[in-house]
Protein backbone atom coordinates (compact mmCIF):
# COMPACT_ATOMS: atom_id res chain seq x y z
CA UNK A 1 0.00 0.00 0.00
CA UNK A 2 1.25 3.85 -1.21
CA UNK A 3 2.07 5.75 1.38
CA UNK A 4 0.06 8.91 2.17
CA UNK A 5 1.72 12.85 1.42
CA UNK A 6 0.45 15.98 1.82
CA UNK A 7 0.91 18.54 -0.37
CA UNK A 8 0.55 21.99 -0.53
CA UNK A 9 -0.84 22.53 -3.63
CA UNK A 10 -1.44 26.21 -5.28
CA UNK A 11 -1.61 24.68 -8.94
CA UNK A 12 1.23 26.78 -10.17
CA UNK A 13 4.30 25.30 -12.00
CA UNK A 14 6.31 23.85 -8.67
CA UNK A 15 3.54 22.06 -6.95
CA UNK A 16 2.31 20.62 -10.17
CA UNK A 17 5.87 19.32 -11.17
CA UNK A 18 5.62 17.90 -7.01
CA UNK A 19 2.18 16.02 -7.81
CA UNK A 20 3.35 14.22 -10.78
CA UNK A 21 7.06 13.85 -9.09
CA UNK A 22 5.75 12.45 -5.38
CA UNK A 23 3.29 9.73 -7.14
CA UNK A 24 5.58 8.65 -10.03
CA UNK A 25 8.62 8.74 -8.99
CA UNK A 26 8.40 8.60 -5.28
CA UNK A 27 5.06 6.22 -5.22
CA UNK A 28 3.32 8.15 -2.69
CA UNK A 29 -0.55 8.55 -2.74
CA UNK A 30 -0.55 12.32 -3.20
CA UNK A 31 -3.40 14.46 -1.27
CA UNK A 32 -3.33 17.92 -2.33
CA UNK A 33 -4.65 21.07 0.05
CA UNK A 34 -4.84 24.52 -0.68
CA UNK A 35 -5.54 27.21 2.24
CA UNK A 36 -7.03 30.11 1.08
CA UNK A 37 -5.97 33.44 2.85
CA UNK A 38 -7.69 35.26 0.87
CA UNK A 39 -6.19 35.07 -2.33
CA UNK A 40 -8.42 33.40 -4.89
CA UNK A 41 -11.93 33.55 -5.94
CA UNK A 42 -14.78 30.72 -6.11
CA UNK A 43 -14.23 30.52 -9.39
CA UNK A 44 -10.00 29.94 -9.48
CA UNK A 45 -10.49 27.61 -6.32
CA UNK A 46 -12.62 25.62 -8.62
CA UNK A 47 -10.21 25.45 -11.68
CA UNK A 48 -7.27 24.69 -9.30
CA UNK A 49 -9.06 21.77 -7.83
CA UNK A 50 -10.19 20.29 -11.21
CA UNK A 51 -6.30 20.62 -12.00
CA UNK A 52 -5.34 18.76 -9.22
CA UNK A 53 -7.80 15.44 -10.01
CA UNK A 54 -6.29 16.14 -13.60
CA UNK A 55 -3.04 15.11 -12.05
CA UNK A 56 -4.00 12.13 -10.48
CA UNK A 57 -4.09 13.29 -6.49
CA UNK A 58 -5.95 10.96 -4.56
CA UNK A 59 -7.83 13.84 -2.65
CA UNK A 60 -7.69 17.54 -2.89
CA UNK A 61 -9.10 19.58 -0.07
CA UNK A 62 -9.99 23.45 -0.05
CA UNK A 63 -9.72 25.28 3.30
CA UNK A 64 -11.24 28.84 3.43
CA UNK A 65 -8.73 30.40 6.30
CA UNK A 66 -9.83 33.86 5.40
CA UNK A 67 -11.65 34.62 9.05
CA UNK A 68 -9.00 31.97 10.92
CA UNK A 69 -5.66 33.93 9.54
CA UNK A 70 -7.52 37.15 10.96
CA UNK A 71 -8.33 35.76 14.15
CA UNK A 72 -4.44 34.09 14.90
CA UNK A 73 -2.32 36.58 13.82
CA UNK A 74 -4.05 39.59 11.28
CA UNK A 75 -5.53 40.73 14.36
CA UNK A 76 -2.58 41.31 16.71
CA UNK A 77 -0.59 42.80 13.27
CA UNK A 78 -3.41 45.44 13.43
CA UNK A 79 -3.13 45.91 17.68
CA UNK A 80 0.38 46.37 17.31
CA UNK A 81 0.80 48.19 14.16
CA UNK A 82 3.38 46.45 12.78
CA UNK A 83 5.34 47.40 10.22
CA UNK A 84 8.53 45.60 8.95
CA UNK A 85 11.06 48.18 8.66
CA UNK A 86 8.66 50.78 9.07
CA UNK A 87 7.43 49.91 5.74
CA UNK A 88 5.92 46.20 5.19
CA UNK A 89 2.27 45.01 6.23
CA UNK A 90 3.92 41.36 6.69
CA UNK A 91 1.64 40.48 3.84
CA UNK A 92 3.43 37.24 2.41
CA UNK A 93 5.24 36.37 5.86
CA UNK A 94 2.09 36.15 7.93
CA UNK A 95 0.05 34.02 5.27
CA UNK A 96 2.66 31.62 4.95
CA UNK A 97 2.05 30.50 8.35
CA UNK A 98 -1.24 30.38 8.54
CA UNK A 99 -1.07 28.11 5.26
CA UNK A 100 1.61 25.93 7.21
CA UNK A 101 -0.60 25.51 10.23
CA UNK A 102 -3.32 24.11 8.44
CA UNK A 103 -1.36 21.75 5.99
CA UNK A 104 -0.02 20.26 9.31
CA UNK A 105 -3.61 19.69 10.63
CA UNK A 106 -4.96 18.20 7.60
CA UNK A 107 -1.65 15.48 7.55
CA UNK A 108 -2.70 15.01 11.36
CA UNK A 109 -5.85 14.56 9.83
CA UNK A 110 -5.61 12.19 7.35
CA UNK A 111 -2.84 10.16 9.06
CA UNK A 112 -0.32 11.43 6.28
CA UNK A 113 3.07 9.47 6.66
CA UNK A 114 4.81 12.42 4.99
CA UNK A 115 4.69 16.16 3.79
CA UNK A 116 5.59 18.48 0.87
CA UNK A 117 5.70 21.73 -0.25
CA UNK A 118 6.83 23.33 -3.43
CA UNK A 119 9.43 26.19 -1.90
CA UNK A 120 12.72 26.39 -3.66
CA UNK A 121 16.03 26.51 -1.83
CA UNK A 122 16.06 30.52 -1.88
CA UNK A 123 13.62 32.03 -0.23
CA UNK A 124 11.78 32.59 3.39
CA UNK A 125 8.83 29.92 2.89
CA UNK A 126 11.48 27.03 3.14
CA UNK A 127 12.00 27.94 6.56
CA UNK A 128 8.64 29.34 7.81
CA UNK A 129 6.73 25.56 6.34
CA UNK A 130 9.66 23.23 7.37
CA UNK A 131 9.82 25.05 10.70
CA UNK A 132 5.80 24.40 11.64
CA UNK A 133 5.81 21.16 10.28
CA UNK A 134 9.18 20.25 12.59
CA UNK A 135 6.78 21.77 16.04
CA UNK A 136 3.36 20.74 14.96
CA UNK A 137 4.29 17.02 13.02
CA UNK A 138 7.52 15.96 14.74
CA UNK A 139 8.29 12.87 12.83
CA UNK A 140 6.69 13.71 9.81
CA UNK A 141 8.96 13.54 6.79
CA UNK A 142 9.21 16.64 4.82
CA UNK A 143 9.83 16.60 1.09
CA UNK A 144 10.53 19.48 -0.89
CA UNK A 145 11.12 18.24 -4.85
CA UNK A 146 12.41 22.19 -6.01
CA UNK A 147 14.58 22.86 -3.54
CA UNK A 148 16.07 19.18 -2.82
CA UNK A 149 16.82 18.79 -6.79
CA UNK A 150 17.53 21.92 -7.69
CA UNK A 151 15.15 21.96 -10.25
CA UNK A 152 14.86 25.15 -12.75
CA UNK A 153 12.41 26.11 -14.79
CA UNK A 154 13.16 24.78 -17.73
CA UNK A 155 13.68 21.61 -16.64
CA UNK A 156 10.41 21.23 -14.64
CA UNK A 157 8.25 22.40 -17.64
CA UNK A 158 10.23 19.31 -19.86
CA UNK A 159 9.51 16.90 -17.23
CA UNK A 160 5.60 17.83 -17.09
CA UNK A 161 5.24 17.91 -20.88
CA UNK A 162 6.96 14.26 -20.85
CA UNK A 163 4.53 13.31 -18.67
CA UNK A 164 1.42 14.50 -20.69
CA UNK A 165 0.50 17.57 -18.56
CA UNK A 166 -0.89 20.15 -20.31
CA UNK A 167 -1.09 23.46 -18.50
CA UNK A 168 -0.01 27.26 -19.18
CA UNK A 169 3.93 27.24 -18.94
CA UNK A 170 4.23 30.82 -19.74
CA UNK A 171 6.02 32.88 -17.23
CA UNK A 172 4.33 35.79 -15.64
CA UNK A 173 6.43 39.02 -16.37
CA UNK A 174 5.52 39.80 -12.76
CA UNK A 175 5.07 37.11 -9.93
CA UNK A 176 2.39 38.17 -7.61
CA UNK A 177 0.90 36.82 -4.94
CA UNK A 178 -2.26 37.95 -3.43
CA UNK A 179 -4.27 37.56 -0.04
CA UNK A 180 -6.37 39.46 2.84
CA UNK A 181 -3.62 41.39 3.98
CA UNK A 182 -2.13 42.72 0.94
CA UNK A 183 -0.18 41.34 -2.77
CA UNK A 184 3.47 41.28 -3.09
CA UNK A 185 4.70 41.93 -6.47
CA UNK A 186 7.78 40.49 -7.62
CA UNK A 187 9.59 41.70 -11.18
CA UNK A 188 13.31 42.35 -12.71
CA UNK A 189 13.12 45.41 -10.82
CA UNK A 190 12.80 44.37 -7.63
CA UNK A 191 15.90 42.40 -8.59
CA UNK A 192 18.09 44.42 -8.15
CA UNK A 193 18.58 47.65 -5.64
CA UNK A 194 17.27 50.80 -8.30
CA UNK A 195 14.49 50.01 -10.12
CA UNK A 196 10.56 50.74 -9.60
CA UNK A 197 7.54 48.67 -11.06
CA UNK A 198 6.01 50.08 -13.61
CA UNK A 199 1.82 50.79 -13.79
CA UNK A 200 0.81 47.79 -15.55
CA UNK A 201 3.37 45.67 -12.78
CA UNK A 202 0.45 46.80 -10.48
CA UNK A 203 -2.35 44.09 -10.23
CA UNK A 204 -4.71 46.86 -9.07
CA UNK A 205 -4.68 49.47 -11.49
CA UNK A 206 -5.85 53.15 -10.32
CA UNK A 207 -9.50 54.32 -12.02
CA UNK A 208 -10.31 56.57 -9.17
CA UNK A 209 -9.77 60.64 -9.29
CA UNK A 210 -10.59 63.33 -6.83
CA UNK A 211 -11.18 62.78 -3.08
CA UNK A 212 -12.83 60.51 -1.07
CA UNK A 213 -13.88 60.23 2.93
CA UNK A 214 -14.16 57.42 4.74
CA UNK A 215 -15.46 56.74 8.18
CA UNK A 216 -13.45 53.42 10.19
CA UNK A 217 -15.34 52.73 13.25
CA UNK A 218 -13.32 50.30 15.39
CA UNK A 219 -14.54 48.47 18.53
CA UNK A 220 -11.46 47.45 20.77
CA UNK A 221 -9.15 47.38 18.43
CA UNK A 222 -10.80 45.54 15.78
CA UNK A 223 -12.39 47.82 12.53
CA UNK A 224 -16.01 46.87 12.75
CA UNK A 225 -17.41 48.84 10.32
CA UNK A 226 -16.85 51.26 6.96
CA UNK A 227 -19.03 53.95 6.59
CA UNK A 228 -21.52 53.21 9.03
CA UNK A 229 -22.10 49.45 7.08
CA UNK A 230 -21.48 46.80 9.74
CA UNK A 231 -20.03 43.41 9.35
CA UNK A 232 -20.16 40.17 10.58
CA UNK A 233 -16.40 39.33 10.55
CA UNK A 234 -13.08 42.11 10.59
CA UNK A 235 -11.82 40.01 8.04
CA UNK A 236 -15.45 41.27 5.70
CA UNK A 237 -14.56 44.79 6.68
CA UNK A 238 -10.83 44.59 5.41
CA UNK A 239 -12.23 42.99 2.06
CA UNK A 240 -14.52 45.91 1.91
CA UNK A 241 -12.53 49.16 2.61
CA UNK A 242 -10.10 47.01 -0.27
CA UNK A 243 -12.70 47.36 -2.46
CA UNK A 244 -12.73 51.23 -1.69
CA UNK A 245 -9.43 52.21 -1.08
CA UNK A 246 -7.70 49.77 -3.94
CA UNK A 247 -8.65 51.85 -7.20
CA UNK A 248 -6.83 55.06 -5.94
CA UNK A 249 -3.55 52.87 -6.02
CA UNK A 250 -2.85 53.35 -2.06
CA UNK A 251 -0.43 51.72 -0.09
CA UNK A 252 1.93 50.95 -3.04
CA UNK A 253 5.64 50.83 -2.25
CA UNK A 254 8.79 48.54 -3.00
CA UNK A 255 10.33 46.70 0.49
CA UNK A 256 14.24 46.03 1.89
CA UNK A 257 14.51 43.55 4.28
CA UNK A 258 16.24 40.91 5.92
CA UNK A 259 15.63 36.99 4.62
CA UNK A 260 15.59 34.78 7.38
CA UNK A 261 18.18 33.05 5.51
CA UNK A 262 20.47 36.54 5.95
CA UNK A 263 20.38 37.61 2.21
CA UNK A 264 18.49 41.05 1.44
CA UNK A 265 15.81 40.94 -0.91
CA UNK A 266 13.41 43.55 -2.86
CA UNK A 267 10.18 43.03 -3.01
CA UNK A 268 6.75 45.50 -4.38
CA UNK A 269 3.33 44.96 -2.53
CA UNK A 270 0.51 46.67 -2.34
CA UNK A 271 -1.95 46.74 0.54
CA UNK A 272 -4.37 49.83 0.12
CA UNK A 273 -6.97 48.44 3.37
CA UNK A 274 -3.81 47.48 5.25
CA UNK A 275 -2.47 50.47 5.38
CA UNK A 276 -5.40 52.88 5.92
CA UNK A 277 -6.03 50.54 8.90
CA UNK A 278 -3.17 50.44 10.43
CA UNK A 279 -2.25 54.27 10.10
CA UNK A 280 -6.19 54.83 11.88
CA UNK A 281 -5.89 52.40 14.33
CA UNK A 282 -2.79 53.72 15.28
CA UNK A 283 -3.90 57.53 14.77
CA UNK A 284 -6.86 56.09 17.27
CA UNK A 285 -4.44 54.69 19.99
CA UNK A 286 -2.65 58.02 20.03
CA UNK A 287 -5.34 59.53 21.36
CA UNK A 288 -7.08 56.91 23.92
CA UNK A 289 -3.67 55.51 25.10
CA UNK A 290 -1.26 56.56 28.05
CA UNK A 291 2.11 57.64 26.77
CA UNK A 292 3.66 54.17 28.17
CA UNK A 293 0.70 51.71 26.92
CA UNK A 294 2.17 53.16 23.35
CA UNK A 295 5.43 53.00 24.59
CA UNK A 296 5.82 49.22 25.26
CA UNK A 297 3.42 48.25 22.72
CA UNK A 298 5.99 49.56 20.28
CA UNK A 299 8.47 47.77 21.78
CA UNK A 300 6.71 44.46 22.13
CA UNK A 301 4.84 44.90 18.46
CA UNK A 302 8.26 45.42 16.89
CA UNK A 303 9.83 41.92 18.56
CA UNK A 304 6.34 40.42 17.37
CA UNK A 305 6.47 41.28 13.94
CA UNK A 306 9.89 40.62 13.54
CA UNK A 307 9.43 36.91 14.82
CA UNK A 308 6.83 37.13 12.95
CA UNK A 309 8.44 37.47 9.92
CA UNK A 310 10.75 34.40 10.71
CA UNK A 311 8.75 32.14 10.87
CA UNK A 312 8.48 31.76 15.24
CA UNK A 313 4.34 32.09 15.26
CA UNK A 314 4.46 28.92 17.45
CA UNK A 315 6.96 30.17 20.26
CA UNK A 316 4.98 30.64 23.36
CA UNK A 317 6.11 34.13 23.73
CA UNK A 318 4.02 35.03 21.09
CA UNK A 319 0.94 33.93 22.71
CA UNK A 320 1.98 36.41 26.23
CA UNK A 321 2.62 39.02 23.39
CA UNK A 322 -0.63 38.69 22.23
CA UNK A 323 -2.23 38.77 25.64
CA UNK A 324 -0.37 42.35 26.16
CA UNK A 325 -1.95 43.44 22.61
CA UNK A 326 -5.14 42.27 23.50
CA UNK A 327 -5.62 43.86 26.77
CA UNK A 328 -4.26 47.38 25.25
CA UNK A 329 -7.29 47.24 22.87
CA UNK A 330 -9.88 47.86 25.84
CA UNK A 331 -10.38 51.81 25.22
CA UNK A 332 -9.70 51.64 21.45
CA UNK A 333 -12.93 51.86 20.34
CA UNK A 334 -14.23 54.69 18.20
CA UNK A 335 -14.33 56.41 14.92
CA UNK A 336 -11.46 57.62 12.53
CA UNK A 337 -12.13 59.72 9.34
CA UNK A 338 -9.58 59.52 6.84
CA UNK A 339 -9.35 61.18 3.18
CA UNK A 340 -8.35 59.03 0.11
CA UNK A 341 -6.97 60.68 -3.01
CA UNK A 342 -4.99 59.53 -5.76
CA UNK A 343 -1.63 57.26 -4.33
CA UNK A 344 -2.25 58.69 -0.78
CA UNK A 345 -4.70 59.01 2.19
CA UNK A 346 -4.38 61.39 5.29
CA UNK A 347 -5.85 61.14 8.69
CA UNK A 348 -8.26 63.75 9.52
CA UNK A 349 -9.07 62.96 13.13
CA UNK A 350 -10.94 60.78 15.71
CA UNK A 351 -14.10 60.74 17.53
CA UNK A 352 -14.09 58.75 20.74
CA UNK A 353 -15.40 58.59 24.08
CA UNK A 354 -12.37 57.42 25.37
CA UNK A 355 -10.25 60.46 23.70
CA UNK A 356 -7.95 61.69 26.27
CA UNK A 357 -7.01 64.80 24.52
CA UNK A 358 -10.87 66.34 26.53
CA UNK A 359 -10.75 70.19 26.63
CA UNK A 360 -11.58 69.77 30.40
CA UNK A 361 -8.52 69.28 31.21
CA UNK A 362 -6.61 71.61 29.29
CA UNK A 363 -5.83 72.34 25.57
CA UNK A 364 -2.28 72.43 24.64
CA UNK A 365 -0.21 75.51 24.52
CA UNK A 366 -3.63 77.50 25.11
CA UNK A 367 -4.71 77.22 28.46
CA UNK A 368 -4.76 74.50 31.75
CA UNK A 369 -7.48 73.81 34.20
CA UNK A 370 -6.07 70.69 35.88
CA UNK A 371 -2.96 72.37 37.28
CA UNK A 372 -1.76 76.08 37.99
CA UNK A 373 1.26 77.75 37.19
CA UNK A 374 2.97 77.08 40.54
CA UNK A 375 2.26 73.49 40.27
CA UNK A 376 4.22 73.42 37.14
CA UNK A 377 7.22 75.15 38.42
CA UNK A 378 7.78 73.11 41.29
CA UNK A 379 7.42 70.30 39.06
CA UNK A 380 9.87 70.91 36.20
CA UNK A 381 12.60 71.61 39.63
CA UNK A 382 11.74 67.84 41.06
CA UNK A 383 11.35 66.16 37.65
CA UNK A 384 14.86 67.38 36.58
CA UNK A 385 16.38 67.35 40.22
CA UNK A 386 18.65 64.00 39.48
CA UNK A 387 20.42 65.92 36.89
CA UNK A 388 20.50 68.89 38.58
CA UNK A 389 22.56 67.15 41.21
CA UNK A 390 24.59 65.17 38.79
CA UNK A 391 25.68 68.41 36.68
CA UNK A 392 26.26 70.23 40.48
CA UNK A 393 28.65 67.32 41.34
CA UNK A 394 30.29 67.82 37.83
CA UNK A 395 31.29 71.16 38.44
CA UNK A 396 32.47 70.24 42.16
CA UNK A 397 35.01 67.88 40.54
CA UNK A 398 36.39 70.42 38.18
CA UNK A 399 37.45 72.80 41.19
Amino acid sequence: MSKKIVLGFSGGLDTTYCVKYLSQEKGYEVHSVIVNTGGFSDEELIKIEAHAKNLGVASHTTVNAVKSYYDSIIKYLIYGNVLKNNTYPLSVSAERLSQAIHIAEHVKNIGADAVAHGSTGAGNDQVRFDMVFHIMIPGVEIITPIRDLKLSREEEITYLKANGVEMNFDKAVYSINKGLWGTSVGGKETLQSKGILPEEAWPTQVNKTGNEEVKLSFEKGELTAVNDQKFAHPAEAIQYLQSIAGGYGIGRDIHVGDTIIGIKGRVGFEAAAPMVILKAHHALEKHVLSKWQLNWKDQLAAFYGNWLHEGQILDPVMRDIEAFLQQSQQNVTGDVFVQLLPYRFQIIGIESSYDLMNSKFGKYGEMNSGFTGDDVRGFSKIFGNQTIIWNAVQESNKK
